[in-house]
């Protein structure tokens, strides 16, 4: 079978159908099925597609191939754009989390290990939640839905990161005129007592805060310029590359009711881009180590990876149509892309980097190979050029070889 239809196959094949019907989607397609629809947007991704002819005009050259994945038909422009345009996109986010069940399920170390992130900090055996949004740019004169700005709109999500598999564990996409604070509740919803959320400074709300504190989850994040504190009392004695070490207790008329109880804050010189710059973190714990708080912190760039992979390898950034409903079908279908990418990458036991798996399969995506033999022999080369005393002898019919 054609390595499309191999990653296709790990979508569970009833699991389409069912969602069409729950959403009322099979109620509006006719002889372009639901099934169809998902693959061709999986195939957008994978190919890096330039835009609807791109799609329709390759799936059409193909249709030999297509018709052997579950049936699927190869859509015209029209009927694709309009699909985007009117079919609920809450088809696409239920079955971006169904897959992500259906994988957690068939290979349960997968969600808890799924990939080792090199600033992972060791020392922690607990849940480490990275929270951040990124902006995905868009065409302002096209998408009045989106305008956050006079001439710029932009769709934004929302993302809480799962640092133990590198796989997201809550997302929320709208519009980007919603500030990231005014979301952190709902994306820090399902975080456990005892687990950590790593936040940037544009999440610092400390009713929110607060909030986290009395469920018992242990939170850090860096200091806005503006807030008004007092000293306690000094933590830990200065060392290293921590210049201060404080406990404190805002002073503010919002910050002293909306947060009664002591901070941890710590300036630390850290390096930014090669350069070496001064820092100050908070945080709600008093127990651990300045240097782990800085540490922690740090991996905290791990989302911005996770942000890169998604918009730049998989570019998600050229959209089939304007309205909300399609780029919301474009994002989670890229995120359902990404997991499948991801999981290959698992099963496959790859030990090279995510662009290049992607561009590897990529290559091959028409070909009827065994996936997992193509990615056993490709990868980073290395090793020596093994070379060869004297040429094999060429083997010519009609002639003597004595």
């Amino acid at each position: 079978m054609s390595v499309l239809k191999q990653i296709f196959k790990l979508i569970p094949r009833n699991l389409i159908p069912k969602l069409a019907h729950k959403h009322g989607v099979n109620k509006q397609s006719r002889t372009f099925s639901p099934g169809s629809h998902v693959l061709a947007l999986v195939f957008g991704q994978l190919s890096h597609a330039l835009g609807l002819n791109d799609i329709c005009d390759t799936l059409r050259n193909h249709k030999g191939v297509l018709t052997t994945i579950r049936e699927t038909t190869p859509p015209s422009r029209n009927g694709f754009s309009h699909a985007n345009r009117t079919r609920n996109a809450d088809m696409a986010e239920d079955l971006f989390w169904s897959v992500l069940g259906h994988l957690k399920t068939i290979s349960p170390n997968f969600y808890s290990h799924g990939r080792n992130y090199c600033a992972m900090p060791r020392k922690f055996k607990r849940v480490i939640n990275v929270i951040d949004s990124s902006t995905i740019q868009l065409v302002a004169n096209c998408m009045d839905w989106a305008k956050h700005r006079r001439r710029k709109a932009a769709a934004k999500m929302h993302l809480r990161l799962d640092l133990r598999s590198f796989l997201p564990s809550f997302v929320v996409v709208k519009s980007a005129d919603s500030h990231d604070s005014k979301e952190a509740r709902a994306v820090c919803a399902g975080v456990n007592s005892g687990e950590i959320c790593l936040f940037d400074k544009a999440y610092v709300d400390f009713k929110h805060l607060y909030e986290l504190l009395v469920r018992g989850v242990f939170w850090v994040t860096r200091a806005k310029t503006n807030m008004k504190y007092k000293v306690m009392g000094q933590h830990s004695v200065p060392k290293g590359n921590i210049l201060r070490d404080e406990v404190i207790k805002l002073t503010g008329l919002r910050g002293a009711k909306w947060y009664p109880k002591k901070l941890r804050r710590i300036e630390a010189i850290v390096e930014v881009d090669g350069k070496m710059k001064k820092m100050i973190f908070i945080s709600n714990n008093l127990d651990w180590a300045a240097s782990s708080i800085c540490d922690l912190y740090k991996a905290r760039w791990a989302i911005e990876v996770f942000f890169k992979e998604i918009k730049q390898t998989l570019q998600l950034s050229d959209f089939m149509g304007y309205n909300e409903n399609a780029v919301r079908w474009q994002i989670w279908t890229a995120l359902l892309t990404y997991i499948l990418l991801r999981f290959i990458a698992w099963q496959s036991k790859w030990e090279h980097s995510f662009i290049r798996l992607f561009t590897v399969l990529r290559g091959v995506i028409w070909n009827c190979l065994d996936m997992y033999s193509v990615l056993e022999c490709c990868g980073t080369a290395g090793g020596k050029v093994r070379m060869r005393a004297a040429p094999e002898q060429a083997y010519l019919p009609g002639f003597n070889t004595g």
